[in-house]
């Protein structure tokens, strides 16, 4: 289940992403003389970003594993569907993030180093900026993330975190081919159904935390009794 929503939530925000990232994505130093190259381009482009996707969730896989260890996983789960619905039923101006100044800073790294990648132009390079973008800040990748805290090893974080990275590759590869105008026909309507979803997924990862027996969306966790004993 946990996997089918990596890739949901990469379908379903990547209009976002296209708002976000898709201007980059036209934007990319391409070598523009075939579709073959620009195909081949974005696809170099697309595997940096995956890589920082991946990375990111090895870091964040890492820190849920240690929830897993002290016990505490399902209330996570828990913890991170209600944070989603509170999060779209308070987005709309009843409060504002205040991110912290360290943070900001690294942002501001982030786009400088992206700036002067795109002055280069070689596939290392692609692949250098589709490595930075991934760090760019961005709500989705938050969500992800936060799904990535919720599995119990590194590498399950890390595949969890690639897999919402393929969700998102269809459409921005068909935006990077065929221009942002594709976007503009269908993203108002599908854009409406983006917090629908957003509660879903909420409920699921509620779901997931209640223990309640239900196979693929609430499974029983059995909590080893096994005791060490000492001598």
């Amino acid at each position: 289940m946990e996997y089918w929503m990596a890739i949901s939530i990469g379908l379903l925000g990547s209009l976002h992403c296209v708002g976000m990232c898709g201007p980059i994505a036209l934007a990319l130093p391409l070598d523009r003389s075939s579709q073959w190259k620009v195909f081949g381009g974005n696809a170099v482009y697309s595997l940096g970003r995956l890589s920082s996707y991946f990375l990111l969730g090895l870091l964040f896989g890492l820190l849920g594993s240690g929830f897993q260890l002290f016990g505490i996983q399902q209330y996570l789960s828990i913890i991170i569907g209600v944070g989603i619905i509170l999060g779209v039923l308070l987005h709309k101006n009843y409060f504002k993030l205040k991110l912290p100044s360290f943070y900001l800073s690294f942002v501001n790294g982030i786009k400088t180093a992206l700036a002067k990648a795109f002055q280069r132009k070689s596939m290392m390079n692609l692949m250098s900026i589709g490595f930075i973008n991934g760090f760019l800040p961005c709500g989705l990748v938050y969500m992800a993330i936060a799904g990535s805290v919720s599995m119990a090893s590194p590498l399950e974080g890390g595949f969890f975190m690639m897999l919402f990275g393929l969700g998102t590759l269809p459409l921005m590869w068909a935006v990077a081919i065929f221009g942002s105008r594709l976007s503009q026909l269908y993203s108002r309507r599908i854009k409406q159904l983006i917090p629908v979803f957003l509660l879903l997924l909420g409920v699921l990862f509620i779901l997931r935390g209640a223990n309640l027996g239900i196979p693929y969306i609430s499974p029983l966790v059995v909590e080893n009794t096994n005791n060490l004993n000492c001598h």
